[in-house]
């Protein structure tokens, strides 16, 4: 059961009148081993006895996670696309992202790796190696 449902069951017996003791026997005659320990039903409880009324989480603070999106990734094989000499630690800086997190998108998700200065596709399709030996012959 999720946090936030243990909260309304608590905020719910708090709100009969019941004390701390009595809120932990109920829970773990329903809940048995999954219910929250003493020490989560006495802050909840002190919680609620001053008057808060939301059971959720309040934000903290602190820098928000950042969560790979398309479009994150869009840009950041775009960058590697038009420029393939491109250092990993000058993406970060050109998309706001750590370094962790492009390297990430960059290994994972986008299957790239560096072979000599140059980001190259994992797995070359025969295009691609057409297209490379047709490149190598020009240079």
């Amino acid at each position: 059961m999720e946090n936030e449902q243990y909260r309304f069951v608590i905020r719910f017996i708090f709100l009969e009148g019941k004390s701390r003791s009595e809120i932990k026997e109920r829970l773990d005659a329903v809940y048995g081993d999954s219910s929250p320990s003493m020490t989560t039903v006495k802050n909840w409880f002190n919680e609620f006895q001053r008057g808060r009324s939301s059971v959720f989480d309040e934000p903290r603070p602190g820098a928000p996670k950042t969560v790979t999106t398309e479009d994150n990734v869009t840009k950041i094989h775009d960058l590697v696309l038009a420029d393939r000499r491109l250092k990993i630690r000058e993406i970060p800086k050109t998309v706001g992202m750590s370094k962790d997190r492009v390297n990430h998108i960059l290994h994972e998700i986008l299957g790239m790796r560096k072979l000599s200065p140059r980001w190259v596709p994992r797995l070359l399709t025969p295009d691609n190696k057409r297209n490379r030996e047709t490149t190598s012959e020009q240079l």
